[in-house]
């Protein structure tokens, strides 16, 4: 399948509000808009996740960075430029994002990829992508798509068609930065 194809396709999806089953760098991950609460919503009901459970919102780069955090921690940039694995930034303060992707603490994690899907995705949205495991919450992350269980399947709008015979990575690796430059590792 050609990867423009189908960023054309998740993208006439997700602007509809509409949500989609995706390859991310690292799982199989379930997105939509970061900036529509309603399309957050139906994530949060097809995973059976509470509210209070944030996800993360994948970014392409700087300019989408400082869309969302006014103030981002300069050991922040240090840790993506250094990061070898997929690694999640939980940072203070956000905006520009629906307030239902936002943790309690007011706190969201954010990652940048590379991986070229997502990445041209993010560029015709102009907009940060949500990012979540594609299964029921407490469920195992499946490792590739054909451990995805038929109800998430079936209960998104889109299912992006690439990569279904690739063995995904592990989970990213999640640090929590403080604008008072505490770091906290929460997943290795």
């Amino acid at each position: 399948m050609d990867i423009n194809q189908e960023v054309h396709n998740a993208f006439e999806v997700i602007k509809e509000g509409g949500i989609i089953l995706y390859p991310t760098d690292t799982v199989w991950g379930i997105g939509c808009d970061a900036t529509n609460p309603e399309a957050i919503a139906k994530i949060y009901k097809l995973k059976q996740r509470a509210e209070t459970q944030s996800m993360i919102c994948l970014m392409n780069g700087e300019k989408m960075i400082y869309n969302v955090f006014k103030e981002i921690p300069e050991v922040a940039w240090q840790i993506m430029d250094l990061s070898e694995n997929p690694t999640t930034l939980i940072l203070d303060q956000p905006r520009n994002v629906a307030p239902n992707i936002i943790a309690p603490d007011n706190t969201l994690g954010i990652r940048i990829v590379k991986e070229p899907f997502c990445f041209k995705l993010m560029e015709r949205m102009k907009k940060p992508l949500v990012s979540t495991s594609a299964n029921i919450s407490g469920q195992p992350t499946p490792k590739s798509f054909k451990e995805i269980s038929p109800e998430i399947i079936k209960g998104v709008d889109y299912v992006v068609n690439l990569h279904h015979d690739k063995i995904a990575g592990k989970p990213s690796t999640i640090i929590k930065l403080t604008s008072d430059s505490q770091v906290k590792i929460i997943r290795k």
